[in-house]
């Protein structure tokens, strides 16, 4: 199992619910082109499974 995810917003919130607004905004990402790093859990999981659409998505060893 991946230690963490490596996640860059490459698309914009404006289109999107604000449940998905605000969990891009959870994840740490303000921008597009923001970088974070989120360690590998459940919740993290799920909230990167929510907005997949929008992120790419890094496994980071």
């Amino acid at each position: 199992m991946a230690k963490a995810f490596v996640v860059k917003l490459k698309r914009s919130t404006i289109s999107c619910s604000e449940s998905q607004i605000k969990t891009v905004h959870a994840l740490g990402l303000r921008k597009i082109n923001n970088t974070v790093e989120v360690a590998d859990n459940a919740a993290n999981r799920g909230q990167l499974s929510k907005v997949q659409h929008l992120l790419e998505i890094t496994i980071k060893k």
